[in-house]
């Protein structure tokens, strides 16, 4: 587990701002969320923290060192990240997709040892995805190969693990399950997720962007009130307890038309 800071991050794009001075962190071991409208700017924000953006300005630290003084093999074995889509060019196996989380962790001879094995056998394990190991991974259904994407993000054994919509393609079942096994994977998780409800029953503490700024901060119960909600989502919520675990759940429906 290790403590990410996100400390003035700013972002601009053909001349527009699209994320504007943005600090917030996840404490070691935590599950924080990032919600908010399409077009927000959760997943240029994510886009930064795993590298793949560079920003206009501010920093990001995974456990106390700024993210440009890692070199890419040691930001690699400290996060894993799981983008929103995550493409494939080539037909590789589900076992050959899944071992490419343990790179970080080989030389360069890339040799696979019996720990690299038994991570990604655990990996897909704990996704339900263990069946699928011989198929090739361009065969398989939407909801087969974000599992096995989790799998191999989970096979690489990150201390933060980065996640942008990690529940598309899932059903129901599926999206309870993996988000409980991402929490009980262990990392420090930074996750940008759709669904609110998912949102208020998984995440330790809420952030929520809209135009590039963060307009909201702290438990999910505090944050998703019916007044923010109507501003930032355009929609009336209603705010009821889980009736077992008396987790915060919303009902939405339209805002009355003026």
């Amino acid at each position: 587990m290790m403590r990410v800071e996100v400390d003035g991050l700013t972002v601009e794009m053909s001349g527009a701002r699209v994320l504007d001075d943005v600090s917030l962190h996840a404490d070691s071991g935590g599950f924080v969320g990032l919600v908010g409208p399409n077009g927000s700017g959760k997943s240029t924000l994510l886009r930064c923290v795993y590298r793949a953006l560079r920003p206009t300005a501010g920093v990001v630290r995974l456990g106390g060192d700024e993210l440009p003084s890692l070199s890419p093999r040691e930001s690699a074995r400290r996060l894993a990240a799981l983008p929103q889509e995550a493409a494939a060019e080539f037909d590789f196996t589900v076992a050959e997709v899944v071992a490419m989380g343990r790179l970080p962790h080989q030389g360069a001879a890339a040799r696979t040892s019996d720990e690299d094995r038994h991570a990604c056998a655990a990996a897909l394990e704990g996704v339900g995805a263990d069946h699928l190991t011989g198929r090739g991974f361009l065969t398989l259904s939407g909801g087969e190969r974000q599992r096995v994407l989790i799998a191999r993000a989970l096979a690489q054994q990150p201390r933060i693990l980065v996640l942008d919509e990690p529940t598309n393609h899932l059903d129901i079942a599926q999206q309870l399950e993996v988000l409980s096994l991402v929490r009980a994977s262990g990392p420090t998780v930074l996750a940008a997720l759709h669904d609110l409800n998912l949102a208020a029953l998984h995440c330790d503490r809420l952030h929520v962007v809209d135009g590039g700024r963060i307009v909201a901060s702290g438990a999910p119960h505090d944050v998703l009130t019916a007044e923010l909600l109507a501003d930032v989502f355009k929609v009336r919520a209603h705010r009821v307890a889980h009736p077992e675990t008396g987790a915060l759940q919303l009902i939405f429906d339209r805002l009355p038309v003026r």
